[in-house]
C-alpha cells in the first residue's frame, strides 16, 4: 500500500456484516500461558495483528537478542518471561518502543530475584537479562494507575515461581478490566488466583494445557460503532463478540449509545443500529484507553460534547495520542484540551464552520490514529498518510472498509 490512501465520502447506506480480526489482548496473553505450560495447549482464532505475529516468533525462538518491533504489550510480556528464564538474553524494540517506560516492571522483577540491566538508558529498553537467582520475595507493592501490562504480566510469570505472588496495589486502579482479562485466562488454563480490594494473589500451581478460542478484538469492534454513527443510515453485524466479555473494550457499546448506535446481541455476534443520540457525554476512558481516540472523532463530528478523564496513559502510546488527536481534530474544527490536570474537554466546531475537503490527516506512527480518523469517510473525502501503520492490530482493516462499499484508492 502507498504512503497515503483517498477514501470517498460514502453516499449509500451501510450495511454488512464483518468478519472481525481477533482480540491481540487475548491471543498474546494465551501465547505466554501456553509457553509458561509447557507449549502443548490448543489456541483457536489467534489475531493476524502483527503484535501477535511477534509474540508468537518470539516465544518460539532461541536468538539470544530479541526485538519487539513497537510492541509494547510483547515488551511487556516478554520482559517477565525473559525475566524468569534460565539463559541469558537481550531484547530491544523500535526507537519509540525504546523511548516507552519499563523501569517499573523491571524493578518489580529484580525485587523478585530477577537480574535485569539496562543497555541505555536507565527505565528503558533495551534490556539484558541474566538467569533467574533464588526468589527474595513474595510480596510486591505497585501503583495501581500504571499500564495493567506490568501487572499482567507479572500475574502470568506468578504460578511458576516457587513462593507463587501477592501484589497490593496502591491508590487508584487503571484499566482494571484488563488484569480481570488476565486472571480469567489463567483461570481457563488451570490456574486459580485471588483479587480481593487492592491485593491480588496467585499461589505456586501449573497451568493445564486446555484448549481455547480467541473472541473478537472489541477495540477493532469500536471503529465499526463509529462508521455506523456517522453514516447517514446503517445496520452492521460484527461476528464473534460475547455480550460478557473479557475485554475492557466491550465498554465500546454502552459509550456508543450516546453517539447513538444501538446495540443487540444474537448469537455470538453483534448487530449494530442507528438511535436517538445525546448532546454532551461525561466518560472515564480509565478501564478503556485504547477507545479514546474513536470516541473523540465521532463526537467532533456528530456535534457531542465530551468532558472525559482517565487520559493519563494516552502519552506514553505509540505517540502522545492525546496531542496528535488535538491537531488532527482541528481540521474538523473541533477542541481538545486539558481544562484541569486529568480532566479533558472535547468542544466540536461551531455549526456554520465549514470543513474544507479532502481533509488530510496525519497518523504518527499509531495503528489507532489510522483507524479513528478513517470513519470520518462517512461525512467527508479523507486522505489518511501512512495506512499501513494498522497492521499492528488489524491488518484487514482497509480491506473490511472495501467490503463496507468505501471507495479507497492510493
Amino acid at each position: 500500500m502507498s504512503d497515503s490512501i483517498n477514501l470517498a465520502k460514502h453516499q449509500s447506506k451501510l450495511s454488512l456484516t464483518v468478519p472481525l480480526t481477533s482480540s491481540k489482548s487475548e491471543s498474546n496473553r494465551a501465547l505466554l500461558i501456553r509457553k509458561l505450560g509447557g507449549d502443548q495447549a490448543q489456541l483457536d482464532n489467534l489475531s493476524t495483528a502483527r503484535d501477535t505475529v511477534t509474540m508468537t516468533s518470539l516465544l518460539a525462538s532461541d536468538s539470544k537478542q530479541l526485538d519487539v518491533l513497537d510492541a509494547g504489550t510483547v515488551m511487556r510480556f516478554m520482559t517477565a518471561y525473559l525475566a524468569t528464564g534460565a539463559t541469558p538474553r537481550q531484547i530491544t524494540g523500535t526507537p519509540r518502543m525504546c523511548m516507552r517506560p519499563i523501569k517499573i516492571l523491571a524493578e518489580a522483577l529484580n525485587e523478585l530475584g530477577a537480574n535485569i540491566s539496562y543497555l541505555g538508558e536507565e527505565g528503558y529498553p533495551p534490556l539484558d537479562f541474566q538467569p533467574f537467582g533464588t526468589q527474595k520475595t513474595d510480596t510486591l507493592t505497585i501503583p495501581g494507575n500504571i499500564s495493567s501490562q506490568y501487572i499482567s504480566a507479572l500475574l502470568m510469570i506468578a504460578p511458576s515461581l516457587p513462593q507463587g505472588l501477592t501484589i497490593h496495589l496502591e491508590g487508584e486502579i487503571y484499566s482494571r478490566p484488563y488484569i480481570e482479562m488476565t486472571l480469567n485466562l489463567m483461570q481457563h488454563f488451570g490456574v486459580t488466583g485471588t483479587f480481593e480490594g487492592q491485593t491480588i494473589h496467585v499461589a505456586s500451581q501449573n497451568y493445564q494445557a486446555n484448549s481455547y478460542t480467541i473472541e473478537s478484538d472489541w477495540s477493532g469492534a469500536s471503529y465499526w460503532y463509529s462508521l455506523v454513527a456517522l453514516a447517514e443510515e446503517a445496520e452492521v453485524t460484527l461476528l464473534g463478540l460475547r455480550q460478557k466479555s473479557n475485554q475492557g473494550d466491550s465498554a465500546i457499546a454502552q459509550i456508543m449509545e450516546g453517539m447513538g448506535v444501538k446495540s443487540e446481541f444474537k448469537d455470538n455476534a453483534v448487530v449494530l443500529s442507528k438511535c436517538a443520540q445525546k448532546k454532551h457525554l461525561v466518560i472515564d476512558f480509565k478501564s478503556c484507553p485504547d477507545l479514546a481516540q474513536t470516541v473523540f472523532v465521532c463526537a467532533a463530528i456528530k456535534g457531542v460534547s465530551l468532558e472525559m478523564t482517565g487520559l493519563e496513559s494516552l502519552r506514553i502510546k505509540e505517540t502522545d495520542r492525546t496531542a496528535a488527536m488535538a491537531t488532527e481534530l482541528a481540521k474538523l474544527g473541533a477542541k481538545l484540551e486539558e481544562s484541569k490536570p486529568g480532566t479533558w474537554i472535547l468542544t466540536p466546531a461551531p455549526q456554520d464552520y465549514t470543513v474544507s475537503q479532502p481533509l488530510s490527516f496525519d497518523t504518527y506512527d499509531d495503528h489507532r490514529m489510522a483507524m479513528a480518523l478513517a470513519p470520518v469517510c462517512m461525512q467527508y473525502d479523507v486522505i489518511i498518510h501512512e495506512p499501513n501503520v494498522v497492521v499492528k492490530s488489524y491488518p484487514e482493516y482497509w480491506d473490511h472498509l472495501k467490503m463496507a462499499g468505501v471507495k479507497i484508492t492510493e
